[in-house]
């Protein structure tokens, strides 16, 4: 028997604007919102599903410092450069974490300043 990766909680300053943001990088919807102010984005099958969702808690201040987590993602309908053109315009940031430029992947932050990359390879969709 073994566990599977069923959803991923971040820290937010302000929910509904990183879960904005991440339903559309992802082609997520919004699942729910907790009374806390937390909001859940997956895919269209929902917590349980192939795929794992976001819970964006609230905090009123985020753990300063290098994370140690980040997300990877994977353009699943256009090439590389296609995809960084979308999530710029959606709002990320280029990223520095010191790479070299020489890099197969994009550093990018969301709006918050989470640090995530955009990898070269095309995945197929859920």
């Amino acid at each position: 028997m073994a566990c599977r990766f069923s959803e991923l909680v971040v820290d937010s300053r302000d929910p509904e604007v990183l879960a904005a943001f991440w339903a559309e990088v992802l082609d997520y919807r919004v699942l729910g919102r907790d009374e806390d102010g937390a909001v859940e984005i997956g895919p269209e099958a929902g917590f349980g599903g192939p795929a794992p969702t976001l819970v964006f808690a609230p905090v009123a201040d985020p753990t300063p410092g290098k994370v140690r987590l980040h997300i990877d993602v994977n353009a699943t309908d256009r090439e590389q450069d296609a995809e960084l053109e979308r999530l710029l315009a959606l709002g990320a940031t280029p990223g520095d974490v010191g790479q070299s430029g020489d890099e197969g992947w994009h550093v990018l932050a969301d709006p918050e300043g989470n640090h995530f990359c955009l990898l070269r390879r095309r995945l197929d969709p859920l």
